[in-house]
Protein backbone atom coordinates (compact mmCIF):
# COMPACT_ATOMS: atom_id res chain seq x y z
CA UNK A 1 0.00 0.00 0.00
CA UNK A 2 1.47 3.56 -0.72
CA UNK A 3 0.99 5.99 2.25
CA UNK A 4 -0.02 9.28 2.00
CA UNK A 5 1.50 12.43 2.80
CA UNK A 6 1.56 13.93 5.78
CA UNK A 7 -0.45 16.90 4.75
CA UNK A 8 -3.83 14.80 4.19
CA UNK A 9 -4.68 12.87 7.46
CA UNK A 10 -2.76 12.04 10.77
CA UNK A 11 -2.47 12.24 14.14
CA UNK A 12 -0.42 14.76 15.51
CA UNK A 13 1.13 16.12 19.41
CA UNK A 14 1.46 19.55 18.21
CA UNK A 15 -0.30 22.36 16.57
CA UNK A 16 0.64 23.56 13.60
CA UNK A 17 2.76 26.45 13.09
CA UNK A 18 1.69 27.57 10.19
CA UNK A 19 -1.13 30.27 10.40
CA UNK A 20 -2.56 30.57 6.96
CA UNK A 21 -4.71 28.13 5.81
CA UNK A 22 -4.31 26.78 2.92
CA UNK A 23 -6.75 23.65 2.26
CA UNK A 24 -10.19 23.44 4.07
CA UNK A 25 -8.68 21.04 7.32
CA UNK A 26 -11.68 18.66 9.56
CA UNK A 27 -10.12 19.07 12.95
CA UNK A 28 -10.72 16.66 15.72
CA UNK A 29 -9.22 17.09 19.42
CA UNK A 30 -8.38 13.60 20.92
CA UNK A 31 -6.78 15.08 24.13
CA UNK A 32 -5.68 18.17 25.58
CA UNK A 33 -7.14 21.57 25.22
CA UNK A 34 -6.16 24.81 22.69
CA UNK A 35 -7.32 27.96 21.56
CA UNK A 36 -7.75 29.24 18.01
CA UNK A 37 -7.68 32.84 17.39
CA UNK A 38 -9.26 34.12 13.75
CA UNK A 39 -8.29 37.49 14.07
CA UNK A 40 -12.08 37.74 14.82
CA UNK A 41 -12.65 34.92 17.56
CA UNK A 42 -10.82 33.27 20.66
CA UNK A 43 -12.19 29.74 20.31
CA UNK A 44 -11.77 27.20 23.46
CA UNK A 45 -11.40 23.98 22.60
CA UNK A 46 -11.06 20.56 24.93
CA UNK A 47 -10.91 16.85 24.13
CA UNK A 48 -13.69 15.87 21.68
CA UNK A 49 -14.50 18.74 20.45
CA UNK A 50 -14.12 19.38 16.47
CA UNK A 51 -14.41 22.12 13.77
CA UNK A 52 -13.45 23.19 10.49
CA UNK A 53 -10.76 25.56 9.44
CA UNK A 54 -11.44 27.00 5.66
CA UNK A 55 -9.21 27.39 3.18
CA UNK A 56 -7.89 30.73 2.28
CA UNK A 57 -8.40 32.15 5.97
CA UNK A 58 -6.03 33.37 8.90
CA UNK A 59 -5.61 31.17 12.62
CA UNK A 60 -3.43 30.59 15.06
CA UNK A 61 -2.72 27.75 17.07
CA UNK A 62 -2.40 27.67 21.07
CA UNK A 63 -1.65 24.39 23.10
CA UNK A 64 -2.32 24.67 26.75
CA UNK A 65 0.16 23.16 28.83
CA UNK A 66 -2.25 20.09 30.23
CA UNK A 67 -1.16 17.02 32.30
CA UNK A 68 -2.67 14.91 29.44
CA UNK A 69 -0.79 14.34 26.35
CA UNK A 70 -1.83 17.06 23.41
CA UNK A 71 -3.05 14.59 20.38
CA UNK A 72 -5.67 15.86 17.38
CA UNK A 73 -6.78 14.39 14.40
CA UNK A 74 -6.83 16.53 11.35
CA UNK A 75 -8.00 15.97 7.84
CA UNK A 76 -6.71 18.00 4.78
CA UNK A 77 -9.40 18.18 2.49
CA UNK A 78 -7.60 19.68 -0.51
CA UNK A 79 -8.81 21.31 -4.24
CA UNK A 80 -8.14 17.59 -6.24
CA UNK A 81 -10.14 15.54 -3.55
CA UNK A 82 -13.28 18.10 -3.43
CA UNK A 83 -13.67 18.22 -7.12
CA UNK A 84 -13.21 14.99 -7.71
CA UNK A 85 -15.90 13.99 -4.72
CA UNK A 86 -18.50 16.59 -6.33
CA UNK A 87 -18.56 14.98 -9.20
CA UNK A 88 -20.10 12.04 -8.06
CA UNK A 89 -22.70 13.92 -5.52
CA UNK A 90 -22.74 17.38 -7.32
CA UNK A 91 -23.70 19.86 -4.97
CA UNK A 92 -24.31 23.66 -6.29
CA UNK A 93 -22.64 25.95 -3.69
CA UNK A 94 -24.22 29.12 -2.96
CA UNK A 95 -22.02 32.33 -2.45
CA UNK A 96 -20.89 32.69 1.22
CA UNK A 97 -19.37 35.81 2.94
CA UNK A 98 -18.72 34.89 6.69
CA UNK A 99 -15.41 36.10 7.32
CA UNK A 100 -14.52 33.78 9.89
CA UNK A 101 -11.83 31.04 9.50
CA UNK A 102 -13.46 28.32 11.87
CA UNK A 103 -17.12 26.77 10.98
CA UNK A 104 -18.61 25.82 13.77
CA UNK A 105 -20.12 22.33 13.23
CA UNK A 106 -22.24 20.90 16.56
CA UNK A 107 -21.71 17.54 17.81
CA UNK A 108 -22.90 14.41 16.29
CA UNK A 109 -22.88 11.05 17.07
CA UNK A 110 -21.84 10.21 13.64
CA UNK A 111 -19.05 12.04 13.92
CA UNK A 112 -17.95 10.16 16.72
CA UNK A 113 -18.47 6.29 15.40
CA UNK A 114 -16.49 8.02 12.33
CA UNK A 115 -13.49 9.17 14.70
CA UNK A 116 -13.27 5.81 16.64
CA UNK A 117 -13.52 3.80 12.78
CA UNK A 118 -10.58 5.69 12.18
CA UNK A 119 -8.31 4.89 14.57
CA UNK A 120 -7.49 1.87 13.52
CA UNK A 121 -6.31 2.62 9.89
CA UNK A 122 -3.53 4.90 11.38
CA UNK A 123 -0.07 3.23 10.82
CA UNK A 124 2.63 3.93 13.94
CA UNK A 125 3.54 7.14 11.95
CA UNK A 126 0.03 8.37 12.70
CA UNK A 127 -0.40 7.94 8.94
CA UNK A 128 -3.68 6.81 6.90
CA UNK A 129 -2.54 4.63 4.25
CA UNK A 130 -3.49 5.86 0.62
CA UNK A 131 -5.60 3.01 -0.21
CA UNK A 132 -8.06 3.65 2.24
CA UNK A 133 -7.38 7.77 2.88
CA UNK A 134 -10.28 8.84 0.10
CA UNK A 135 -12.78 6.28 1.24
CA UNK A 136 -12.71 7.42 4.75
CA UNK A 137 -12.78 10.95 3.64
CA UNK A 138 -15.51 10.57 1.67
CA UNK A 139 -17.40 8.86 4.22
CA UNK A 140 -16.49 12.09 6.44
CA UNK A 141 -18.05 14.52 3.84
CA UNK A 142 -21.33 12.85 3.72
CA UNK A 143 -21.33 13.03 7.59
CA UNK A 144 -20.81 16.54 7.51
CA UNK A 145 -22.67 17.47 4.55
CA UNK A 146 -25.76 15.30 6.46
CA UNK A 147 -25.69 17.39 9.37
CA UNK A 148 -24.50 20.78 7.86
CA UNK A 149 -26.05 21.34 4.62
CA UNK A 150 -24.63 25.01 4.35
CA UNK A 151 -20.75 23.81 4.51
CA UNK A 152 -21.49 22.84 0.84
CA UNK A 153 -21.06 26.67 0.05
CA UNK A 154 -17.61 26.63 1.67
CA UNK A 155 -16.31 23.21 0.42
CA UNK A 156 -17.52 23.13 -3.08
CA UNK A 157 -15.94 27.36 -3.89
CA UNK A 158 -13.00 26.59 -5.65
CA UNK A 159 -12.37 30.23 -6.59
CA UNK A 160 -9.52 32.67 -5.54
CA UNK A 161 -10.31 35.24 -3.17
CA UNK A 162 -12.27 38.45 -4.17
CA UNK A 163 -10.77 41.97 -4.24
CA UNK A 164 -12.34 42.85 -0.33
CA UNK A 165 -11.92 46.13 1.62
CA UNK A 166 -8.16 46.04 2.32
CA UNK A 167 -8.23 48.33 5.27
CA UNK A 168 -10.49 46.14 7.54
CA UNK A 169 -9.00 43.13 6.95
CA UNK A 170 -5.72 44.35 7.58
CA UNK A 171 -6.74 45.92 10.80
CA UNK A 172 -8.14 42.67 11.85
CA UNK A 173 -5.35 40.44 10.55
CA UNK A 174 -1.64 42.44 11.46
CA UNK A 175 -1.27 40.48 14.08
CA UNK A 176 -0.50 37.45 11.99
CA UNK A 177 2.84 36.07 10.89
CA UNK A 178 2.74 35.79 7.46
CA UNK A 179 3.96 37.27 4.38
CA UNK A 180 3.09 40.26 2.28
CA UNK A 181 2.51 38.49 -0.86
CA UNK A 182 0.22 36.36 0.72
CA UNK A 183 -1.86 39.47 2.82
CA UNK A 184 -2.35 40.04 -0.90
CA UNK A 185 -3.85 37.08 -2.00
CA UNK A 186 -6.06 37.03 0.62
CA UNK A 187 -7.50 40.68 -0.44
CA UNK A 188 -7.95 39.40 -3.89
CA UNK A 189 -5.02 41.23 -5.39
CA UNK A 190 -1.65 41.17 -7.39
CA UNK A 191 1.30 41.76 -4.94
CA UNK A 192 2.12 45.61 -6.73
CA UNK A 193 -1.94 46.72 -6.44
CA UNK A 194 -1.64 45.33 -2.92
CA UNK A 195 1.33 47.56 -2.45
CA UNK A 196 -0.47 50.72 -4.36
CA UNK A 197 -3.77 50.48 -2.09
CA UNK A 198 -1.98 50.08 0.89
CA UNK A 199 -0.24 52.88 0.44
CA UNK A 200 -2.84 55.40 -0.75
CA UNK A 201 -4.87 53.67 2.77
CA UNK A 202 -2.26 54.12 5.33
CA UNK A 203 0.48 56.72 3.73
CA UNK A 204 3.02 53.96 4.61
CA UNK A 205 4.53 50.49 2.78
CA UNK A 206 3.00 47.19 4.17
CA UNK A 207 6.14 46.02 6.40
CA UNK A 208 6.90 49.59 8.06
CA UNK A 209 3.09 49.59 8.76
CA UNK A 210 3.04 46.60 10.16
CA UNK A 211 5.84 46.41 12.49
CA UNK A 212 4.64 49.95 13.54
CA UNK A 213 1.10 48.38 13.99
CA UNK A 214 1.89 45.27 15.93
CA UNK A 215 4.90 47.83 18.42
CA UNK A 216 1.84 49.98 19.26
CA UNK A 217 -0.49 47.11 20.49
CA UNK A 218 2.66 45.64 22.24
CA UNK A 219 3.16 49.07 24.27
CA UNK A 220 -0.36 48.63 25.03
CA UNK A 221 -0.36 45.43 26.18
CA UNK A 222 2.82 45.72 28.52
CA UNK A 223 2.05 48.78 29.45
CA UNK A 224 -1.85 48.95 30.50
CA UNK A 225 -2.47 44.96 30.76
CA UNK A 226 0.70 44.59 32.57
CA UNK A 227 2.07 41.94 30.02
CA UNK A 228 5.11 40.21 30.09
CA UNK A 229 6.61 40.75 26.93
CA UNK A 230 7.64 37.33 26.53
CA UNK A 231 4.41 36.28 26.56
CA UNK A 232 3.29 38.60 23.71
CA UNK A 233 5.70 38.65 21.15
CA UNK A 234 4.59 35.42 19.23
CA UNK A 235 1.08 36.57 19.10
CA UNK A 236 1.68 39.78 17.64
CA UNK A 237 3.83 37.96 14.72
CA UNK A 238 7.32 38.39 15.78
CA UNK A 239 9.49 35.29 14.89
CA UNK A 240 12.12 35.48 17.88
CA UNK A 241 11.92 37.83 21.12
CA UNK A 242 15.27 39.14 20.22
CA UNK A 243 13.87 40.92 16.69
CA UNK A 244 10.73 42.15 18.79
CA UNK A 245 13.30 43.70 21.54
CA UNK A 246 15.12 45.30 18.99
CA UNK A 247 12.29 46.69 17.06
CA UNK A 248 10.66 47.70 20.32
CA UNK A 249 13.71 49.47 21.18
CA UNK A 250 14.02 51.65 18.14
CA UNK A 251 10.68 52.84 18.19
CA UNK A 252 9.70 53.48 22.01
CA UNK A 253 13.70 54.23 23.01
CA UNK A 254 13.95 51.97 25.42
CA UNK A 255 13.84 47.57 25.93
CA UNK A 256 9.81 46.14 26.05
CA UNK A 257 11.27 44.73 29.92
CA UNK A 258 12.24 48.07 30.89
CA UNK A 259 8.80 49.20 30.49
CA UNK A 260 7.43 45.95 32.25
CA UNK A 261 9.34 46.15 35.03
CA UNK A 262 8.60 50.49 35.22
CA UNK A 263 4.82 49.11 35.81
Amino acid sequence: MKETAISNCYVSPSPSTEQFIANHTFMYLLSGSMTVYDGINVYKIKAGDYGLGRRNHLARYTKHEDKVAFRKIFILLDQDFLKSFNETYNYEPKSTEAPHAIFHLSHDELIENFIQSLIPYFNEHGLIDGDFLNVKRSELLLILLKSNPDLANILFDFKDPDKIDLEEFMLRNYKFNVSIERFAYLTGRSLSTFKRDFEKIFNATPRHWLIQKRLEEAYYLIDRKEKRPSEIYLDLGFENFSHFSYAFKKLFGHAPSKLFKEN
